[in-house]
């Protein structure tokens, strides 16, 4: 299974942006999908999740209401749609699978991570 993330780049503060994550070597609905991201100097935290179907998310407090998790299985990706950013957005996003039938909020629940894309949100 591999996982390639794309999208990122630089904003903003108040703007938006869409991140993807086009997963191979596996049918995209056979896994649950999360986002993850990684500060500067921090440890890499929980975003988004998304079941197999797409029809259970679960979200991250601080991003709840201006996340958006989705999935198009018939293309095989996973997006991210980020509005209102702000500057304590800015890290390296990675999506991850899990062989889980359920949302998954933690990293170790997830078995394949992709490479991760930059996002940076100027103040």
């Amino acid at each position: 299974v591999q996982l390639q993330a794309s999208g990122g780049g630089l904003v903003q503060a108040g703007g938006y942006l869409r991140v993807s994550c086009t997963i191979s070597g596996r049918t995209a609905g056979s896994a649950t999908m999360g986002w993850f991201r990684q500060a500067p100097g921090k440890e890499r935290e929980f975003v988004a999740t998304i079941t197999r179907s797409g029809g259970s998310t679960g979200y991250a407090d601080s991003v709840k209401g201006r996340f958006t998790i989705s999935r198009d299985n018939a293309k095989n990706t996973v997006y991210l749609q980020m509005i209102t950013l702000q500057p304590e957005d800015t890290a390296v996003y990675y999506c991850a699978a899990s062989e889980s039938y359920r949302l998954e909020y933690r990293s170790w629940e997830y078995n394949y991570w992709g490479q991760g894309t930059l996002v940076t949100v100027s103040s």
